[in-house]
């Protein structure tokens, strides 16, 4: 019969701040449940700072470590964790591998609409609302008129899969109105078309000297400030008669692990036994027993150069950021690429505005969407930033290492 189904996740809080709580996962096994789990958690904002992995490809023990806050929905984080778990599958006697199961329906897309004054910092607030709410941003667009009101729309899927009900619209309702004030004109949800978020946008807009390099892979070439070292990638097949050995020492940031398990799941490989800890002065070391999806080791020369490179280039520029001048205007460009599932990387738009309200940095407008660029698709956030009477002295180098800063630290 297997588990049961709530004891697929367990989590053991810390009675101390200073100490890690600890999560354990034991499920059936599938290609791409680490990178699914460290998503997860990225989006609660926890900190990974030790994790041990075990598999034989049918059946996972995964146990983090993790840092919370007090501000942690423990109840709600196990609650997600769960459904990315095939336990329930097995738990109803329900083989997880059936064809009809391995393809979902995707998620109903809304439009939330509203309009209001304009203030300072709104737009973090608005969008940590939607974050509370489980509301997933998938596109924006932001614009200011020339009274000082605000048009906003917000493309956005339901992770609770409510949205269609009138309970949970009144709800949102109440939530926005509470930051917007007596100030809002109008605010509207209502269903639009999936394909609205899932086209993939032409990306000549972005092709001029400075936004290009935000996609050199050259790794010689980037701006130490917004990128880190290079990370000492080494592979081994002779310690293990059946799995290749990847063993990497890297910066710590935030979401490491992720990056490292949505690359793999990319690649289609499976890790069997992995373990990640953290050293002093912000070192990660792992140890990764990984095999290709035919149960083989990875010997051929080309694919472990292929594998390795693109570890480097994402360990070193997980999301690529830089501050463009488009003629009399300020335009913040932030990218971070898509997962071959399609999914992006959680909490990129709430970290980026919130940078710019601790800076006092009001907006102007925001994009965000989905462009095809090489042979990866990536998910890109353009902001115009509000220039004022030139009254906001804050300098470029600033800008970009602040939204670096909150996107890739936990300080």
């Amino acid at each position: 019969m297997g588990i049961l189904y709530d004891d697929a996740v367990i989590i053991s809080q810390s009675e101390k701040e200073e100490e890690p709580s600890i999560i354990t996962v034991n499920c059936p096994d599938k290609t791409g449940l680490g990178c699914d789990l460290c998503r997860i958690i990225l989006f609660f904002g926890l900190t990974v700072v030790r994790i041990d992995v075990s598999t034989d490809g049918k059946w996972c023990y995964i146990v983090f470590w993790v840092m919370g806050k007090p501000s942690t929905r423990w109840g709600l984080l196990k609650n997600r964790l769960m459904e990315a778990c095939p336990s329930f599958l097995l738990a109803c006697g329900i083989s997880y591998d059936r064809p009809e199961l391995q393809t979902s329906k995707p998620p109903d897309v809304f439009l939330l609409k509203f309009c209001c004054n304009n203030r300072s910092g709104l737009l973090h607030d608005v969008t940590k609302v939607l974050c509370e709410l489980e509301l997933t941003i998938k596109r924006v667009k932001v614009s200011t008129t020339p009274d000082g009101k605000v048009m906003d729309l917000f493309f956005i899927t339901d992770t609770r899969e409510l949205l269609h009900t009138k309970k949970r619209k009144e709800d949102t309702y109440d939530h926005l109105k509470a930051i917007l004030g007596d100030t809002t004109v109008s605010c509207e949800i209502e269903l639009v078309g999936p394909e609205i978020t899932s086209c993939c946008q032409d990306p000549r807009f972005l092709w001029d000297a400075l936004s290009e390099d935000m996609f050199n892979v050259d790794l010689s070439v980037q701006n130490e400030s917004i990128a880190f070292r290079c990370p000492s990638i080494t592979m081994d097949n002779l310690l293990s008669p059946s799995h290749t050995l990847v063993q990497i020492v890297c910066q710590d940031h935030k979401g490491l692990l992720y990056d490292v398990m949505r690359t793999l799941k990319d690649y289609n490989i499976q890790i069997s036994y992995g373990r990640l800890t953290t050293k002093g002065k912000g070192e990660c070391e792992m140890d990764l027993f990984i095999m290709q999806a035919d149960g083989k080791k990875i010997v051929d020369p080309r694919k472990q150069d292929s594998l390795r490179s693109r570890l480097e280039v994402e360990l070193s520029r997980p999301l690529r950021v830089a501050l463009i001048n488009r003629g009399p205007d300020t335009e913040l460009l932030v990218a971070n690429p898509v997962e071959l599932s399609g999914k992006g990387r959680p909490m990129v738009f709430y970290d980026i505005t919130l940078a710019l309200k601790m800076l006092n940095r009001p907006i102007f407008s925001a994009e965000i969407g989905r462009y095809g660029i090489g042979d990866r698709e990536w998910e890109v956030y353009r902001v115009l930033l509000d220039e004022g009477d030139g009254e906001y002295c804050v300098s470029k180098k600033e800008i970009e290492d602040t939204v670096w800063k909150m996107l890739m630290t936990w300080d």
